[in-house]
């Protein structure tokens, strides 16, 4: 018996990966997020299994509805939306999991910054713009952030941001990066990215706030926030310049350039 985390992906059902989908067929007990995953999702779980939304469940009627199936000897799918190892409440679960000698595995899923990436065709790491993503979110009603993680630090990186689970704090995200990033900068607001009712909202860090207050989002949005979302200003890649040597073109200039 094995409990498999599977990450889901964004929204649309045809983002899951294939070893997720085929471990939702075959698994004789599905739990999955009611409110993140689309139900397309389930759509090919066996007519026999047992599917249950989780969205209303605390931890420990996830771990009672486990030991069931591990005393049964199912296997089962706990399905959540993303990937699990952002924001996805997993570890908790795998900690009741290795208490109690139960096998489990990760299968991971696009992210919502991926997919909201791909959505607006922009790359989020450009040369001499920016060479990293900070991945983080703001604290209201959630947990505190921890250590020095708040935005005024990440800031000081001049880095992109994805900051999830924040829709609510916009005025408090102004405030933290405009100091830093000028009111101008760039802004990209997903709202339920590559779901049937998605929104991709650009504008910049001045009028976030008011973008998202017109817009009426409240939660599962993503905010990205960084130069990179609007420059056409960056150099050229090494990775395909003709002097650049690799394991796979050692010799620099490029083998389909050259004349017989």
């Amino acid at each position: 018996m094995k409990v498999y985390f599977i990450g889901a992906g964004p929204g649309a059902a045809d983002l899951i990966t294939l070893r997720g989908m085929r471990l939702i067929q075959k698994c004789p007990l599905v739990l999955y997020a009611g409110s993140l995953v689309a139900e397309e999702i389930l759509g090919h779980v066996d007519k026999n299994a047992t599917v249950l939304d989780s969205s209303k469940m605390v931890l420990d009627d996830i771990i009672e509805l486990v030991k069931e199936a591990n005393q049964n000897n199912q296997d089962v799918a706990r399905v959540h939306s993303g990937d699990p190892s952002l924001y996805g409440a997993v570890a908790e679960q795998i900690r009741h999991l290795e208490d109690l000698n139960i096998d489990y595995e990760v299968v991971p899923g696009v992210s919502a910054y991926a997919a909201a990436s791909a959505r607006i065709g922009k790359e989020l790491t450009l040369p001499d713009i920016s060479q990293s993503i900070i991945l983080t979110r703001t604290s209201r009603d959630s947990s505190p952030m921890p250590n020095n993680e708040d935005l005024k630090t990440f800031a000081e990186s001049g880095a992109t941001l994805a900051i999830h689970l924040s829709a609510k704090n916009a005025g408090h995200i102004q405030r933290e990066l405009i100091p830093y990033y000028g009111e101008d900068c760039p802004v990209v607001v997903a709202y339920r990215v590559t779901w049937p009712d998605e929104l991709i909202i650009h504008t910049n860090l001045k009028e976030l706030k008011r973008a998202i207050l017109k817009a009426k989002i409240t939660r599962t949005a993503l905010i990205l926030v960084g130069r990179v979302l609007a420059s056409e200003s960056f150099s050229d890649s090494h990775l395909y310049h003709p002097d650049h040597k690799h394991i796979f073109r050692p010799f620099g200039d490029s083998e389909f350039n050259k004349e017989d």
